[in-house]
């Protein structure tokens, strides 16, 4: 009988625990995860500082975010001086505005 008791006790513990874990609240911003240019930038420098290096980044500086159907491009800017040009490759990442996934990452040469 105890043991009885012990198991349905353990059974009911495990049914609410797994239940409680999948109705766990998640909040969904109404703007999307990357409502705009700033917090494109931002998730852009941090995604590819690490992979390009600070300084490739930050030679690349300022980052200009775009939004296109639902999806921030960000691009850096080629470090050339005014009136002249330049050949090379900035980094750009492309971000979904909805979610915040990163949809694409490469570097021009």
């Amino acid at each position: 009988m105890k043991k009885t008791i012990i198991l349905s006790l353990m059974m009911m513990f495990f049914s609410v625990s797994f239940l409680s874990a999948a109705e766990k609240h998640s909040y969904k911003p109404e703007n999307g995860y990357v409502p705009d240019q700033e917090t494109a930038v931002k998730i852009a420098e941090a995604v590819l500082t690490t992979i390009y290096s600070e300084k490739t980044i930050a030679d690349e500086k300022p980052l200009k975010a775009e939004l296109k159907d639902d999806v921030w491009i960000v691009a850096g800017t080629l470090p050339c001086p005014e009136g002249q040009r330049c050949l090379g490759g900035v980094a750009v990442i492309e971000i979904s505005k909805d979610d915040g996934k990163i949809l694409r990452v490469s570097h021009g040469k």
